[in-house]
């Protein structure tokens, strides 16, 4: 059940709004598509909706709201009109998902990959009961359904057993019913080729990172589902993929201050997300300055210092110019790389925004892209007001955008 249960009046009117939303959709039928998944669900159900709204009406949860209002709204958000009906449905609590299903019935399931967040005594509890809650969406399906599945996700990849409806793959493995090859990131733009059976897709688009390659193959193949073998909808597709740009907060660029250039992805964190996002860093072709890179702790883990002891060896792999660890686990993450071989003259550690702060303004240089790899409370935000020399309104660890602005 949803951790927030209103009391009152409220409850009243929550239930009835419930009550009605689940009533309108019986009626409207929108062809109803859900995403969820660990990391990459709201950028994959936002860039869906922008690709089948060249189809015709569609319908989106809304960026802002949590899940468990959002359902409902964006149930009455539909009409007679709305031909798709997009939802974002992430959980944090058990029965969560089957909470959301009372009212969302899709009948096609995207499921993009699965990371221990949320997995800690507070929420789910386990990793184990993460997979259980989010495979729901895979298990509510019917036979005529169609279950997109992440395939270099192993977690993802079991879940085939636990649906009778069809699987489609997408991936780098050429097992898949689509994969990639030849992944080209920059700070303008990302590229691949998208294979699809004897058909090779050269595919373009705004968005920054390989991690996005999942994203644009999860959409292709719910196109390819609703106009199978339609050339006109595959040209639409490239068409309308070329001219998507990221999200504010998820690896969109940014003039920063100092003459600096911000790669911000400041709106979530967890250890799939920050690895794609190192690998992004290391994949753009940049000369103008150095690379760095400002990571901020991830949350509600079940094992935090492990995750964060794990990206102390990546940084080995996927080496910035200079990292700034910034948060309490961050020190597992420093010390890790220290110990591992990261030179200790290119990392710091940073207690809070304000140090972090301090340390950009000595060491950043006019041209220098800062990558910003935190979540939504801990409000990486306030690096660069402080370094703007605008007002920060708190120091507290956690700081809502609301607070200090976005």
């Amino acid at each position: 059940m949803p951790s927030y249960q209103p009391k009152g009046i409220k409850k009243i009117f929550h239930g009835s709004r419930r009550i009605l939303a689940k009533s309108w959709l019986s009626l409207v039928h929108p062809l109803q598509i859900a995403v969820t998944g660990s990391q990459g669900k709201t950028s994959t159900s936002q860039m869906l909706a922008k690709i089948l709204s060249r189809f015709g009406n569609t319908v989106v949860t809304d960026l802002n709201l949590d899940t468990i209002y959002n359902v409902p709204i964006t149930a009455l958000k539909t009409t007679p009109r709305t031909k798709y009906l997009v939802w974002e449905l992430g959980v944090d609590r058990p029965n969560e998902m089957n909470f959301h299903l009372e009212i969302a019935k899709p009948t096609i399931t995207i499921i993009t990959g699965i990371s221990p967040v949320h997995t800690d005594y507070e929420h789910l509890g386990s990793l184990e009961n993460l997979i259980k809650e989010k495979r729901k969406l895979v298990e509510a399906l019917p036979k005529k359904g169609v279950a997109i599945l992440n395939y270099d996700d192993k977690n993802v990849r079991k879940m085939t057993s636990h649906t009778k409806a069809e699987i489609l793959f997408y991936g780098q493995n050429k097992n898949c019913n689509v994969f990639a090859t030849n992944i080209k990131v920059a700070l303008e733009k990302t590229s691949f080729l998208l294979h699809d059976n004897k058909k090779v897709i050269s595919i373009t688009t705004g968005l920054i990172g390989s991690h996005n390659v999942f994203t644009l193959m999860a959409c292709y193949l719910v196109v390819k589902t609703l106009f199978p073998n339609d050339p006109k909808a595959v040209a639409m597709f490239k068409k309308t993929v070329a001219c998507l740009k990221p999200l504010r907060g998820r690896v969109n660029v940014e003039h920063g201050p100092l003459g600096t250039i911000i790669l911000n992805d400041s709106l979530r964190a967890n250890p799939e997300s920050t690895l794609a996002g190192l690998k992004t860093l290391t994949a753009i072709h940049y000369q103008k300055g150095r690379k760095i890179a400002v990571l901020g702790v991830m949350g509600e883990l079940a094992d935090p210092k492990s995750a964060h002891e794990a990206t102390g060896r990546q940084l080995l792999q996927y080496p910035p110019d200079i990292t700034i660890c910034l948060g309490d686990f961050r020190r597992q993450t420093y010390e890790t790389a220290v110990k591992k071989g990261y030179p200790k003259d290119k990392i710091y550690f940073a207690k809070d925004v304000f140090e972090t702060a301090d340390i950009l303004k000595k060491i950043v240089k006019k041209g220098d892209l800062v990558y910003l790899k935190g979540s939504f409370l801990r409000n990486l935000n306030r690096i660069l007001l402080i370094l703007d020399g605008k007002k920060v309104c708190c120091r507290a660890d956690l700081c809502p955008y609301e607070h200090c602005g976005f």
